[in-house]
């Protein structure tokens, strides 16, 4: 038997959980330049699980698509916390229904017994700030793979080739 190679699953759905922060971290380079309305997030109180419903790059796959001239992709997935507790945002308007969000990362802050808080950073200053009772993230593809509408990688300012 041999490990799991990062070839063997470019074709299928993307399912991670992040139970710890080096799963986080993983999680969080994964939803970088991730896009989504404001609409397309959810906390839902009585089960403690906030939601969104991300259109997320697949930097999986961009050395794939750098080979074939720029063939990037994007992928709708579910981004799931659970055992959350509350939730704050700043830097947006909620009730903005039209507006849309970029994440940059994903970041847990700790507390005691494992409680803390995870934290969305999003472009433009922007924050989601999730308390929750222990680290649990959960990452989702729901749609196949489509062609990025700009049809460019995401870049930022501290980018080597920029």
């Amino acid at each position: 038997m041999s490990d799991a190679r990062f070839e063997d699953g470019a074709d299928r759905p993307l399912r991670v959980q992040a139970l710890d922060t080096d799963d986080l971290k993983i999680l969080s380079a994964l939803v970088q330049d991730a896009v989504t309305p404001v609409s397309e997030m959810a906390w839902d109180r009585r089960k403690r699980r906030f939601a969104m419903l991300i259109n997320r790059f697949r930097w999986e796959d961009r050395s794939r698509a750098d080979a074939a001239g720029g063939d990037y992709e994007r992928v709708q997935a579910l981004l799931v916390v659970s055992d959350v507790l509350g939730v704050a945002s700043h830097g947006f308007l909620r009730k903005d229904t039209d507006l849309v969000l970029s994440i940059l990362s994903i970041g847990f802050e700790p507390g005691t017994d494992g409680s803390g808080h995870v934290t969305l950073i999003l472009a433009g200053d922007g924050e989601i700030r999730l308390s929750v009772e222990c680290l649990d993230v959960a990452l989702s593809d729901v749609t196949r793979p489509y062609r990025a509408p700009s049809g460019k990688a995401p870049r930022h300012p501290l980018d080597k080739d920029t």
